[in-house]
């Protein structure tokens, strides 16, 4: 198959990938969006902690903002690496594309369900969703995916 046939078969899943990365960046903004503003994340922690002072909570936050960046970082390497190698026609592109995707999943149904200590779930619930909706378009991709012939 010519290049150009391999590039026009594999548009939508390169753009599925695009709007993965784009949600993923929108998901790894997030919590610094929501610190200066909703205080989602931190009313969570103050629900699950009463007796933790500000201080305490505004660490609690910062470990959770690190970590969801780092999330959001590696992420979007992946995205990268997963839209270069599809482009790139490399053989092994749609297995890293599928376990991307399966890391991902794992990764977002943890913060949905792993309780902390307080009994209730870890991160607060709107920045789960977020981590989930990444995988949406990471999982069209996959299934949308098309080999050459």
């Amino acid at each position: 198959m010519t290049a150009s046939k391999q590039r026009s078969r594999n548009r939508l899943p390169v753009a599925m990938m695009c709007v993965g990365a784009a949600l993923t960046a929108i998901a790894a903004i997030f919590p610094f969006v929501d610190r200066a503003t909703t205080t989602v994340l931190a009313d969570h922690v103050r629900a699950g902690y009463p007796a933790y002072g500000p201080d305490a909570v505004d660490a609690a936050v910062t470990a959770y903002v690190t970590i969801l960046s780092a999330i959001g970082v590696l992420g979007l390497l992946g995205w990268l690496g997963a839209i270069w190698a599809l482009r790139a026609g490399v053989r092994w592109a749609r297995p890293l594309a599928t376990a991307l995707l399966a890391i991902a999943v794992c990764l977002a149904v943890a913060a949905l369900t792993v309780r902390d200590t307080s009994g209730d779930v870890g991160l607060a619930p709107l920045l789960g969703w977020l981590l989930v909706l990444p995988c949406v378009p990471g999982l069209a991709a996959v299934v949308l995916w098309r080999r050459a012939e």
